[in-house]
């Protein structure tokens, strides 16, 4: 869960679209698989479908698809009885332009639609009257490398920033009331080592916060009412217990790669929310394999409190170089 600043690749999407331009192939796709709540259901889970293109050497167009299934969920009366099957669903879709802006340093826009269906038939069941909720939304990000040079050969240093989800609000009751998107502030640094020819470490590290006010002194209706933006600049000042509070409620996450000839990858990190803020605490562990035009991931999440979703579950990436793939055809 680190990738504000990591190595480029076709996911770049998710972490830091600027990173784009910086791709060796100038075109790839590639599918994640998430499986949600693993432990308590089966029909929960998370997908995402991420793609780029290189028009030339200095900038890209990236695209991806969210979809988050929460499965099929069975509405009964107070008595019990079967009245029918709800399938709550979301998804989100959002295109970036990424550019290269020195030849170091690159920046991107993003463009995203937000769709939330969290009714589908729970109105039928005599629950608050739901309507979908749908918003727009943006982010800006930048990514910056320089090359260092080591006794064992080139090294990188590299730091990434994305603020994430910059739009209009959510309402699922008509507009009478609305709520806010999860509006964040990523930043990232890492640090590329090279063992030998054939052999490389990285290391790093992310920083989050979410830029979502507080309701605090703020009447449902106030809070109702303020605005996206306002709510941004609100969020680091708001917190109850003052600059201590702020401070907790950033979230940070550390990681290490180790790949052999960009073939044969092994990585392992760490993620801290803090208790009062969400209290995902978990470690990661996963690989990687790459062959020609087609590459392999897996992750597994290993919670050390009671609060992820994700705990114990595996998660699954496959990923084409386009432009390797119509070579290879050729």
């Amino acid at each position: 869960d680190i990738g504000a600043a990591t190595t480029p690749d076709v996911n770049s999407q998710r972490w830091n679209p600027a990173k784009y331009v910086f791709m060796e192939s100038d075109a790839g796709v590639s599918l994640s698989y998430t499986p949600w709540l693993r432990k308590l259901v089966s029909d929960i889970n998370l997908s995402y479908l991420s793609g780029y293109w290189k028009f030339d050497q200095s900038s890209a167009l990236s695209a991806s698809l969210r979809y988050f299934s929460l499965g099929q969920i069975d509405m009964t009366d107070i008595q019990g009885t079967f009245i029918q099957s709800a399938h709550p669903n979301e998804y989100a879709f959002d295109v970036a332009y990424s550019r290269l802006l020195s030849e170091n340093f690159s920046a991107a826009v993003t463009l995203r639609f937000i769709y939330s269906d969290l009714n589908n038939g729970i109105n039928a069941a005599g629950g608050t009257e739901m309507y979908p909720g749908s918003a727009v939304a943006g982010d800006v990000s930048a990514y910056y490398k320089t090359p260092i040079t080591l006794q064992n050969g080139d090294g990188k240093l590299a730091f990434g920033l994305n603020i994430s989800n910059i739009g209009s609000k959510i309402s699922y009751d008509g507009n009478s009331t609305s709520n806010f998107i999860p509006t964040n502030l990523r930043l990232g640094g890492s640090f590329d080592y090279p063992i030998d020819n054939y052999n490389k470490l990285s290391i790093s590290a992310d920083l989050n916060k979410l830029l979502v006010p507080t309701q605090n002194n703020l009447t449902e209706k106030q809070y109702s009412d303020l605005s996206p933006i306002s709510g941004i600049f609100r969020s680091f000042t708001d917190a109850p217990g003052g600059f201590k509070e702020e401070m907790e409620e950033i979230m940070w996450s550390i990681g290490a790669e180790y790949a052999y000839n960009n073939q044969f990858f092994v990585r392992g990190g760490y993620f801290n929310e803090n208790q009062y803020k969400g209290n995902r605490k978990y470690f990661t562990a996963g690989a990687g394999f790459k062959l020609n035009v087609f590459q392999l991931d897996a992750a597994y999440v290993i919670s050390t409190s009671q609060s992820n979703p994700l705990d114990q579950t595996l998660r699954f990436s496959l990923s084409f170089d386009l432009f390797g793939l119509k070579n290879l055809v050729k």
